[in-house]
């Protein structure tokens, strides 16, 4: 598959999360988003910003924020758009970029471009709202899901 990459701005990335993503929303802030062009048609978009974890938030670690393509998608469309945001990472001097996928998702992405899983996260109980008390922090029932810890570091 021949795909391309295109700046988006965060407006634009969120529209498409919006319409298309299966159980995310929109995110708040990013450092870069992208879109992948195939047959002249935006099928996939991702958002990488700063990471959810204060304790891995650090000039040099940026997470994938969302990844999102259109249903039905082209092959290997999530591989591109991961592949792609740990090299443009890279070219801004990046030393590390990570991403969560829930445990009932594969990491076939991640594991196509060379990505790691490297842990796991704890679900937040609905009863645990202490991470909202943060303006623009809202809870989701995805945030009460299993989640696997995916990375790339340079060597």
């Amino acid at each position: 598959m021949n795909f391309t990459v295109v700046p988006l701005s965060l407006k634009k990335a969120n529209e498409f999360v919006t319409e298309h993503h299966r159980h995310n929303k929109k995110t708040q802030t990013h450092k870069f988003s992208i879109g992948a062009i195939y047959n002249d048609e935006l099928v996939g978009v991702a958002i990488v910003g700063r990471t959810a974890s204060r304790y891995l938030d650090n000039q040099f670690t940026a997470e994938v924020n969302r990844v999102c393509i259109k249903n039905p998608a082209p092959k290997n469309a999530c591989s591109f758009l991961y592949g792609r945001c740990w090299r443009i990472w890279q070219q801004m001097g990046g030393k590390k970029i990570l991403t969560y996928t829930l445990a009932e998702e594969s990491g076939s992405s991640m594991k196509g471009v060379g990505w790691s899983k490297v842990s796991e996260t704890k679900p937040r109980p609905l009863h645990n709202l202490g991470w909202t008390t943060r303006k623009g922090r809202t809870w989701h029932p995805v945030n009460a899901q299993l989640k696997f810890r995916w990375e790339q570091t340079t060597n």
